[in-house]
């Protein structure tokens, strides 16, 4: 065991003190920090003013060297925050990160940029770049550790992420679609309530957009659907998605969905009836008569020309004379 352990030592010291190459050799420059640079370039590629070292970051970035090009931006940024050119050299900062497929980090300068600067010129390219970033991780683009390693894909990080691109910009082009996408991400994690609110606030601020509206309410009660639709049968979410697709054919009766809608609607209240009508035989079994009536009569409004109203009425006949029986018996 000693001698495993000396022979290792030995083979580790042997390895630092052979001569490595350094290519890229670290430099620290006050005010900047720590950059590695090429053998022979250290420092060519910085200027004294904001708008050569910009010009410096958008020739490197037109050649696809993108790190020269992100060294150079960001000393822009670092060294003339308050100059004209420091948007634009934030922006080059986003898109260097996004030409490495970096795709989180590059979503997040697009933010500061937006923050820092929210006058900039191109503010609404920006929120389309953020909002197609989104759009590859609510298609299954994976999030990365440390913004290398493709780790999971997170619907509940994409939803907020179409929400920083309504907050930005809540009136923008992109706004619209962007949360409507907060309501396909929610539904991808099979969150519906959250799901639905995020439908109805597009319903609501982009009311004026019939074909945005249309579709936020479309979406709105298919998340009620679906959350009724579980294992577990959800008589709640059955009846709000029922009101919320009778509020989309009222609304917009010549949407081509409509149809659709209304034989969704046929079949919710038919297992809405159905499920009363078990409660009704449920009360019937027990003798319970006026808690049987309750519920048949809670089929005939619910669906009055399912097979189960038929039989409800039929089982209403039939329990009225016990109910009158048991209303003389307990008057005499």
């Amino acid at each position: 065991m000693k001698r495993s352990s000396l022979l290792l030592l030995l083979t580790g010291l042997c390895l630092v003190a052979l001569p490595w190459p350094a290519p890229a050799p670290l430099i620290y420059t006050p005010g900047e920090g720590w950059s590695y640079e090429p053998v022979g370039g250290e420092g060519k590629w910085r200027r004294a003013r904001a708008k050569d070292q910009l010009e410096v970051a958008q020739t490197a970035f037109d050649k696809r060297q993108f790190g020269l090009a992100l060294k150079a931006a960001r000393r822009v940024v670092r060294q003339w925050p308050m100059s004209d050119f420091a948007p634009q050299a934030q922006y080059l900062v986003g898109r260097c990160y996004e030409a490495r497929r970096q795709d989180q980090r590059a979503f997040k300068e697009y933010q500061t940029l937006l923050e820092k600067y929210p006058k900039a010129a191109n503010t609404e390219e920006v929120l389309m770049r953020q909002f197609e970033i989104a759009t590859r991780f609510l298609g299954g683009q994976w999030f990365k550790i440390l913004g290398y390693i493709p780790f999971f894909p997170s619907m509940t990080k994409t939803a907020e992420m179409f929400e920083k691109v309504v907050s930005n910009g809540p009136f923008s082009p992109v706004a619209p679609q962007a949360q409507l996408r907060v309501g396909a991400a929610r539904e991808k994690a099979r969150d519906y309530p959250l799901a639905v609110k995020a439908y109805e606030q597009a319903a609501d601020r982009y009311f004026d957009r019939p074909a945005v509206a249309a579709e936020a309410v479309y979406r709105a009660g298919m998340a009620h659907y679906k959350q009724a639709q579980k294992a577990e049968y959800d008589q709640g979410a059955a009846g709000r998605a029922i009101a919320t697709f009778t509020d989309f054919a009222t609304l917009f009766p010549d949407d081509p969905r409509v149809p659709e809608v209304q034989k969704l609607v046929a079949g919710l209240k038919r297992e809405q009836a159905r499920g009363s009508y078990e409660i009704a035989r449920f009360y019937e079994k027990k003798r319970s008569w006026n808690g049987a009536v309750i519920y048949y009569n809670e089929v005939l409004l619910l669906d009055p020309q399912s097979p189960y109203a038929e039989e409800a009425r039929r089982r209403i006949e039939t329990i009225k004379p016990k109910i009158q029986a048991a209303a003389t018996r307990a008057g005499s």
